[in-house]
């Protein structure tokens, strides 16, 4: 205040100044007067610049689509701090000196770090490009521009804290007027124990600042007050009474514009949601998904019509979808944009709600496409909806019950910690009884919905854990209010409308618990032993788990892991690998990471962060991919000693891997996954479940080759072709190069020895990039791109329309360009073009690139680009008679074999090993390996330029460069608050499997897109034989060095007649075979040596076979692997 009023008057004073002598002095002197307008001027300029100094300096509270005003300003600066005048807006490191243990720092009103986004609120697509993927660039500018509050920095408020900072909204308040208590170590993983004591908020605040530097992050840790609400878009409040958050709701609700209003509670295995977010909210987008469209074949002239699609693809319209047609020719009524209701979807086809008897007659082509319409919500307040609940969202099917029950339960716990001011004791039979009776008595007095029985037994469980919050628990709900905090904020995807309660009792531990195990021992995990008791603790502590993976499935399982004490004993480890290193785009998700880690090995980095979590963490850190060629490190004795496997992975062949591993060596594993806000999880127990790899997903649908190469109709089509243009030209023939100029002798023999089409292929291009088109300057590199535009998008399409104009029929009279081929059209080259010129200028670049020849500042330059590309002289083109375009959709090769291919290839050689001559010494080419993630390579540049001009030539919309890394750069779409609900039920489950005693019905395998039910496992299939019976989860031991003869014998006593034995990929023996009897009396591991040139390691005592049986009805039947343990 006082800096400003000083800047104040060094501008009154000069201006006052000047106006006296201006009025007095005008007619005098007129040196006098001229210097008086000077000191003016400097007056004024000091101001300003002070001015600026000053506004750049201080911290200032950033609310959305506003500026504070100077009044509130001061009026927040006056406002006492430690006693004494200051600004309450103090920096990190004023933060760390007030904040010391030996400092005298009591009470914080208000801290604020601040940001570093622009104020344009421009999108980090290297950064946020998965995040991206999801919600798309208009939402995350509505997210970027919001405000939140979150109030209760417990376990579940620093889990939802964590996952709106990810996201990257534009500044989180957080409430807290709570200090650090030991029972916050089990569920907040920013505490540690030197904060006990402190305010949960404060002591959460800089660790939260480092996740994103871009979110401007605050704390309040006085009583909140209605007003403070006004400056948020969203709030979140996860430890307040019904009272206060009737009040605040009711505030929020009638608020202009309304404030979205969420309440949340974790109490013990029990959680609960209420979502207000007005009494007419938006949704701009339901479920996030793009547009579903098909290709028209025919429409009939009918009230109402029919139209049939293509059988290319299924149509995933719904009955009533609204649908507009395009590029329709003959009914051109249709391509007018109307939106049209439509029903009778059927698989190909569906009935238009429209008479078009007077329509035109359709004649050919047309696309129909999904409209996606906005929806309008109007949600009820908390005071209502606590009487009037409505239909609650359901999470399990089989506990379609629990939620009324619920419902009243929490509102019962909140009257009894009015009444007696803490929570139930854990073990407390009084307590649970107290509990029970509220709930009776709140029953009673409901005039609508009354439940006719109360299960005291749930109820017993709901008050002995309710004090305590789980950190998986907090991680699911953390995920689930996350996401609900980026619908309010951003519009998109479906809210919780409006209650959602959910427990995991069957997590418990099959015997029952005493209250003498529920008791606190002083310790960071009292929170989860006052809910498992202190023996599955210790189970807990002394787990040995191998996790593979630690990218952001990993991140949330390293963090969970570590509060709830799993390896934290020296009997227990937890092995992490992973062969990653850490990129940018991680740093969205994987929130153990901080930007100067890129490019170090993402386990030893989550390792460590880990361990700071939890000290006690016992975590070895490898950087060893999980596969056939570790299992030297991930050897026998390693399996073996394992108590549970967590899979972290982002691909499904090591899925597959490690589920036969798992199968194997008889591991409980817990698989889960992502996809956007979809998220999945599976318990494979052994013989209670289905093991991952018992059902595959359908493998997704490739496109033809001709189609992507001649007859692309959709823009995945033009972006597949431009990504392998990219690599041909930049990667695979500049390795080719090299592998020639390396040894051109061995090379020239290897492609005599191949001898077809494809040695062929690889010959031309090597001669092409060598002589024919090989760069000197960077001018010769702008030639070849203008010539290659010419090629791509002039040339190639004159001869397909030569070779099949227009009106071309097929052998069946019918016309070859039908849907879904689309007629090409050739691009007239212009340097004035945008698009065009952007193909030259990455073009350009990435060739000098690959031949090492650097790029003058002028490549950048459009105008002084477009003058060098016009003086590019260009041929016409005469398309060839007899060219061949391949048609057939099953051709998986586009070269066609020649009987001359050994000719030209003996040509071809001879005239490279010429050409060799001719190259500078040590010539040696820079094959570009296709990185998505780094904007500055141009690399992208090329593939959407490539795209969208092929896109043009088809009359296909064309994308953006983002739109374009998205396709071609196959990233998946993923966000943290899926992760988060993913990694937190897995854990939920992980308490069974280490707990040890659960049924097959206790476990849940979940499928998700933030709110779907959950679904029990599928048991595995079971074959019975005589008196035995077996899974896949079982496994033959067999002890002794076995001959084949003892062997089928040992069958044969089990009425299995054994006619086939193999070992790897070889056969050891086969009945058909009567060679195979001169087998029978050789050792089975001698022959797996002799025939199947298997060495067993030394780490491993057995050798495993597959033998192929019959039953004693000639039946063939599968039995399980037999391991032979012959040391």
């Amino acid at each position: 205040m006082k800096i400003r009023l000083g800047l104040l008057l060094s501008l009154i004073v000069p201006v006052l100044l000047g106006l006296f002598l201006e009025i007095f002095m005008a007619d005098q002197d007129s040196h006098l007067y001229r210097r008086s307008l000077l000191l003016l001027v400097l007056g004024v300029g000091c101001y300003a610049i002070l001015n600026g100094a000053l506004r750049y300096m201080r911290c200032r509270k950033r609310v959305a689509d506003a500026v504070v005003e100077e009044a509130e300003e001061e009026q927040l600066a006056e406002k006492p701090l430690l006693n004494k005048q200051r600004d309450p807006l103090i920096s990190s490191r004023e933060l760390e000196t007030e904040a010391s243990p030996g400092s005298n720092f009591t009470t914080v009103q208000y801290i604020q770090l601040e940001g570093n986004r622009s104020k344009s609120q421009e999108i980090d697509e290297d950064l946020h490009s998965r995040q991206l993927a999801v919600y798309g660039r208009e939402a995350m500018r509505r997210l970027f521009a919001s405000n939140v509050l979150i109030s209760g920095l417990n376990g579940l408020g620093c889990e939802i804290a964590k996952n709106i900072v990810l996201a990257g909204v534009k500044s989180v308040t957080l409430h807290d007027e709570e200090d650090v208590q030991i029972w916050d170590l089990s569920s907040n993983f920013f505490l540690s124990e030197g904060d006990i004591g402190k305010n949960r908020a404060l002591a959460c605040l800089q660790k939260l600042q480092d996740l994103n530097n871009a979110v401007t992050i605050s704390t309040i840790t006085e009583k909140l007050s209605k007003e403070h609400l006004s400056n948020f878009q969203a709030v979140v409040f996860t430890d307040a009474t019904l009272e206060e958050a009737i009040e605040y709701d009711e505030f929020c609700h009638n608020h202009q514009p309304p404030i979205a209003f969420i309440k949340s509670e974790v109490r013990g295995l029990f959680g609960s949601v209420f979502c207000d977010f007005g009494p007419e909210f938006t949704v701009f987008d339901v479920d996030g998904e793009e547009p579903h469209s098909g290709i028209v074949a025919s429409i009939s002239n009918d009230n109402p019509a029919a139209v049939y699609c293509i059988d290319d693809e299924r149509l995933e319209f719904q009955d009533g979808d609204l649908v507009v047609f395009s590029e329709i020719d003959g009914m051109n009524e249709l391509n007018d944009g109307k939106p049209r209701k439509i029903k009778n979807v059927n698989p190909y086809s569906f009935t238009l709600e429209e008479d078009t008897t007077n329509f035109g007659r359709y004649e050919k082509g047309g696309i129909v496409t999904q409209v996606k319409l906005p929806k309008i919500l109007r949600f009820k307040t908390l005071e209502v909806s606590l009487k009037e609940p409505g239909d609650y969202l359901l999470s399990d099917f089989s506990k379609y019950d629990r939620p009324p029950l619920l419902h009243l339960a929490f509102q019962a716990l909140d009257k009894f910690r009015h009444d007696l001011g803490r929570f139930p004791i854990a073990g407390s039979k009084e307590d649970a009884q107290r509990l029970i009776d509220f709930v009776t008595n709140i029953n009673l007095c409901l005039v609508e919905g009354k439940l006719e029985e109360i299960d005291d037994k749930l109820l017993q469980y709901f008050a002995s854990g309710s004090r305590a919050i789980l950190n998986p628990m907090a991680a699911m709900f953390g995920g689930i209010v996350g996401q609900e905090v980026v619908k309010a904020c951003s519009g998109k995807f479906h809210p919780l409308f409006q209650l959602f309660y959910f427990d995991s009792v069957e997590s418990l531990p099959a015997e029952p618990l005493n209250a003498d195990d529920l008791k606190p021992l002083n310790c960071r995990y009292d929170a989860q032993i006052s809910v498992f008791g202190s023996k599955l603790q210790k189970k807990i502590e002394e787990a040995k788990v191998f996790m593979v993976g630690s990218g952001a499935l990993g991140c949330e399982f390293l963090k969970n892991l570590s509060l709830m004490g799993v390896c934290c004993s020296q009997n227990g480890k937890l092995t992490l690998t992973d062969d990653d290193v850490i990129e940018k785009s991680n740093l969205s998700r994987q929130f153990l990471f901080r930007d100067w880690n890129i490019g170090q090995a993402k386990s030893t980095i989550a390792a460590a962060a880990a361990s700071s979590i939890n000290p006690l963490t016992h975590v070895e850190a490898l950087q060893n991919r999980a596969s056939p060629e570790t299992e030297d490190v991930f050897n026998d004795a390693f399996w073996e000693s394992l108590s549970v496997v967590i899979n972290a992975l982002d691909n499904v062949n090591a899925r597959l891997y490690m589920d036969m591993r798992c199968v194997y060596f008889q591991k409980p594993l817990l698989e889960s996954g992502t996809l956007g806000a979809k998220c999945n999880t599976q318990m494979v127990i052994p013989h209670l479940t289905e093991n991952y790899g018992a059902s595959r997903d359908p493998p997704e649908k490739q496109a033809p080759m001709c189609t992507v190469h001649s007859f692309p109709h959709n823009i995945d089509h033009c972006l597949s072709w431009a990504r392998s243009e990219f690599e041909g030209l930049f990667e695979r023939t500049p390795n080719e190069v090299n592998n020639f100029l390396s040894n051109p002798e061995e090379y020239a023999l290897s492609m005599r020895n191949a001898g077809d089409a494809q040695a062929r292929d690889l010959l031309e291009r090597v001669y092409e990039f060598l002589e024919k088109e090989r760069c000197e300057t960077f001018e010769d590199c702008v030639k070849w791109s203008r010539l290659k535009f010419e090629d791509y998008f002039t040339n190639r399409v004159k001869q397909l329309t030569f070779t099949f104009p227009e009106d071309s029929l097929t052998s069946t009279g019918t016309p070859f360009w039908s849907a879904p081929k689309r007629f090409p059209r050739p691009l007239q080259f212009s340097s004035c073009d945008p698009g065009h010129l952007q193909f030259i200028m990455a073009a350009s670049i990435l060739r000098a690139e690959s031949f090492g020849i650097p790029v003058p500042d002028w490549a950048k330059n459009p105008k002084m680009l477009a003058d060098v590309v016009d003086s590019v002289l260009i041929s016409d083109f005469k398309p060839k008679k007899d060219a061949k375009i391949v048609t057939d959709e099953t051709a998986t090769n586009l070269t066609a074999a020649s009987i001359d291919d050994t000719d030209v290839i003996e040509d071809l050689i001879a005239k490279l090993e010429a050409c060799v001559k001719r190259l500078p010494p040590g010539f040696r080419m820079c094959p570009i390996q296709f990185e998505k993630d780094d904007d500055t390579n141009y690399h992208m540049d090329f593939i959407a330029g490539v795209a969208n001009m092929r896109a043009r030539n088809y009359s296909i919309p064309e994308v953006d460069k983002l739109k374009a890394k998205f396709i071609a750069g196959r990233i998946i779409p993923a966000i943290a608050t899926s992760t988060a609900l993913a990694t937190g039920l897995v854990c939920l489950e992980l308490y069974k499997v280490l707990a040890g005693g659960h049924k097959r019905e206790d476990y849940r395998n979940t499928f998700a897109n933030l709110a779907l039910p959950l679904f029990s496992p599928v048991a595995p299939k079971e074959i019975k034989h005589r008196d035995m019976k077996w899974t896949v989860w079982d496994r033959w031991i067999i002890e002794g060095n076995l001959t084949l003869s003892e062997l089928l014998k040992w069958l044969s006593d089990r009425g299995l007649g054994a006619y086939s034995i193999s070992c790897g990929t070889s056969l050891l023996y086969n009945n058909l075979f009567a060679s195979h009897n001169n087998r029978l009396e050789k050792k089975i591991v001698d022959l797996a040596r002799e025939v199947a040139k298997v060495e067993v390691p030394s780490y491993r005592r057995h050798l495993d076979v597959v033998v192929a049986c019959e039953d004693d009805e000639g039946n063939d039947i599968d039995i399980p692997l037999i391991s032979i343990y012959f040391r």
